[in-house]
């Protein structure tokens, strides 16, 4: 049988129940890799779109069952501490170490900044920003023990730009890369790697719903036709519309393997080219 890129290694993924989570899960387990799935599992409830439920992060686990790796699907909530503390416990427990951080959840909300709610606004930094800082925190102590480790943080493609009614997750992901420089400077004396993913639009349930295919079409009455159509001029490379959350897991499935082991610090946007378009302004007030 053909060796993986991570055979023997543990990756531990935050919002895994779906969507990028469950697509970095299954990637990495075809390549080798035992997983510990963690995933909130409940609705937040500022949150305007169906988050993911239990038996999502089941789909996960039986979708890495699949591939002959070992899984442990765990409920967990990025911003406690000791919700994500006894996690990796349980999956030091279970499988030994732990060689690799996605720390992908998080959520998305849409509002002016002026009538984002306190709620809103709170539970986008827990989860986006203090939740990624959280779940380094973790893994920090048992990686530096070792000498060894990569860590992948998802940021966005507003990391670099901005974007009309989501001022709160804009911030939380221009800030991940803050943190995630930070981090990989901090961690580098002790051989341990941190990047970036930073996706552009990615078809998955943040942005599969009602409230978004609206906000693409401009009106009430917004289709998902309406957002794979419109998200093929938000990129510049041919035949792309929204992606699938594959791509984003290909990329990061890169930068944990031996393949980047001397890439540190780096965010890597996976967004079909979008940021190589000039922006114009197609609402001149005159």
């Amino acid at each position: 049988m053909a060796l993986g890129k991570l055979d023997g290694k543990v990756a531990l993924i935050t919002g895994a129940a779906r969507g990028q989570g469950r697509a970095h899960a299954v990637a990495l387990a075809r390549e080798g890799a035992d997983i510990i799935a963690l995933d909130i599992g409940e609705q937040i409830e500022s949150v305007q779109y169906p988050m993911s439920g239990p038996h999502d992060l089941d789909q996960t686990a039986t979708e890495v069952g699949v591939t002959g790796r070992r899984v442990m699907a765990l409920q967990a909530d990025v911003r406690s501490q000791e919700a994500l503390d006894h996690a990796v416990r349980a999956g030091i427990d279970e499988l030994g170490h732990i060689d690799i951080l996605i720390a992908n959840a998080g959520i998305f909300s849409m509002g002016p900044f002026w009538e984002i709610t306190e709620e809103q606004w709170d539970d986008t930094i827990a989860v986006n920003l203090t939740g990624v800082w959280k779940s380094a925190k973790a893994v920090a102590p048992h990686m530096i023990s070792r000498q060894a480790g990569s860590i992948v943080m998802t940021s966005s493609s507003n990391a670099f730009e901005p974007g009309p009614s989501w001022a709160h997750y804009v911030a939380t992901k221009h800030a991940v890369i803050g943190l995630m420089r930070s981090v990989a400077l901090e961690l580098a004396p002790y051989g341990i790697r941190c990047n970036a993913v930073c996706p552009g639009s990615t078809d998955t349930g943040m942005t599969n719903w009602q409230g978004a295919y609206n906000m693409i079409a401009g009106h009430d009455h917004g289709t998902r036709e309406d957002y794979i159509e419109s998200t093929r001029s938000f990129n510049a490379l041919a035949r792309t519309s929204a992606l699938p959350p594959e791509a984003v897991a290909s990329a990061a499935l890169w930068l944990v393997s031996d393949d980047a082991d001397s890439v540190t610090g780096i965010a890597v946007p996976v967004d079909a080219g979008h940021l190589l378009l000039p922006g114009r302004n197609l609402n001149p007030v005159k």
